[in-house]
């Protein structure tokens, strides 16, 4: 049934079209550059000191090391470095480590499987993923996955999960203990020397090895520029990113075919065309229709959705995005990561600038699939000086997110100047968690690599992430505490 503009006009007049949602992320903050709404602005420092301490873990110390700036208490360990470690079969980490999900493993170990972000011919990668015998999607391509196993005793192995695919951003974690690795390249057989059609959705089983043999494309998700997807565990649908531009991409949700049971390879079954896969369309408390994400500039916004299902979602002629017109469905520039928590997901649009009706450096959307509404919970606005972009607070382009079990978001930097990890806390504040201090340009023309793929170990203690180039994975512990509001 849908959610028409009259049923949210209505519910809006009720309950107050700025309504938070509730959860725990809570309204985000901004950073302090960010686009601010008066209803969301938090205390000063002096207050937040006064009421029991500020958020955060105080100030990023610099690593002598030359890689990773944390606070104080706070260390890391290097787990995977491309070029340097290497996979049982001898052979070298790939690089571009990007999507990232942990997993318990068996005798108390850690299991986490690593995208590798590897476009194009295998030709043009120093430390392509290996093709593993029986593993191999297409020949041609050069990402993957890998399945990192760190042992209680600090001991890591490393092994191929699937080869021969193109592109492997982000992803997502599903209910039943397995990852979904997206591919955000859509080149057809025949471009850029690919063998198979790209742009689909794999699972790979991170403890039975036998599961990810002949890898199968999950085409019931769409044919497109995939980012990163999640699972609604009560309902079953998948919500799906897709990053492109000329026109922007779209948010997706696809509803399984009825009676449907989830599991460990229980999608190799379903027919390339099972289930519906449709796009929003989202209208404003007024019913009014929103063309763009971007359109909303205050925190709390909320918009009704409706959703439209896709024409031909293999895209055999035409890309999905652009089998809509202007006035069909929602878009949104950059949509990035997502997370399930709270009862739903959050979802990332890195930035907008002149492809979108209204610039900004990074959203955070969550979308309640209960009351079928998408609210803004972060806003940065656009940073006036990028070369002023080097400062510990000054955040944008969020990638890569996770809920953090210590409250709020953890989030992964892909913007302009050096690269951080931050917080978000439920009250609406964002503190530093880490910097990248791994300098690939020049003293002259300094460049810092994104943060990719963060998550927390399953017991908490652990916040793996990593740096996209060279391609390393990091493990940080320290004395992680429950955020106050502040």
């Amino acid at each position: 049934m849908s959610l028409t503009r009259r049923d949210f006009a209505r519910t809006s007049a009720i309950t107050g079209a700025g309504v938070a949602l509730a959860g725990s992320a809570g309204v985000l903050a901004t950073a302090p550059n960010a686009l601010a709404s008066t209803d969301t602005e938090v205390a000063s420092e002096e207050s937040a000191d006064a009421h029991g301490g500020g958020v955060g873990y105080g100030p990023l110390i610099p690593d002598p090391k030359g890689i990773l700036a944390l606070p104080a208490g706070f260390t890391y360990r290097v787990i995977t470095y491309s070029g340097k470690t290497k996979l049982e079969s001898g052979e070298f980490t790939p690089s571009n480590h990007d999507g990232t999900a942990a997993f318990d493993g068996p005798r108390g170990t850690t299991l986490l499987v690593n995208n590798h972000e590897l476009k194009g011919p295998r030709a043009n990668w120093k430390y392509p993923v290996p093709l593993t015998e029986g593993l191999v999607y297409d020949p041609a391509a050069s990402g993957g996955c890998t399945v990192v196993e760190v042992r209680p005793g600090g001991q890591v192995a490393e092994w191929v999960g699937i080869a021969g695919t193109s592109t492997n951003c982000a992803g997502g974690r599903t209910p039943w203990g397995t990852w979904l690795t997206c591919e955000e390249n859509s080149d057809k057989a025949g471009t850029n020397g690919m063998t198979k059609d790209h742009g689909y959705v794999f699972e790979v089983d991170p403890i039975d090895r036998r599961a990810n043999r002949d890898p199968k494309p999950l085409k019931f998700f769409g044919r497109y520029d995939h980012e990163a997807v999640v699972i609604d565990p009560k309902r079953g649908h998948a919500y799906l990113t897709e990053d492109a531009a000329s026109p922007n991409g779209l948010l997706f949700r696809w509803t399984p075919p009825k009676g449907f049971e989830y599991g460990r390879g229980k999608f190799r079954a379903l027919a390339d065309d099972a289930g519906v896969l449709q796009a929003p369309k989202c209208f404003d408390s007024g019913g009014k229709f929103v063309d763009d994400l971007s359109r909303a500039t205050k925190i709390g916004t909320v918009y009704g959705v409706d959703w439209v299902d896709v024409p031909d979602r293999d895209a055999k002629t035409t890309p999905v995005r652009k089998q809509f017109g202007a006035t069909d469905i929602t878009r949104a520039r950059k949509l990035e990561g997502m997370w399930w928590g709270d009862g739903g997901t959050y979802i990332v649009s890195s930035y907008a600038r002149a492809e979108s009706p209204v610039q900004h450096d990074g959203q955070v959307w969550f979308y309640d699939p209960k009351r079928r509404t998408l609210t803004l919970k972060v806003l940065l606005g656009v940073n006036p000086d990028p070369a002023d972009s080097s400062a510990d607070g000054a955040f944008d382009g969020p990638d890569n997110i996770t809920v953090s079990p210590y409250g709020g978001l953890v989030i992964a930097e892909d913007g302009e100047g050096v690269q951080h990890l931050f917080g978000a806390t439920d009250s609406g504040r964002t503190y530093p968690i880490a910097r990248n201090d791994l300098n690939i340009g020049t003293e002259a023309e300094p460049e810092y690599s994104e943060f990719t793929g963060v998550t927390f170990s399953c017991d908490g203690r652990t916040l793996y992430a990593n740096i996209q180039t060279p391609g390393i994975m990091l493990a940080i512990t320290g004395p992680w505490k429950r955020q106050k509001r502040g």
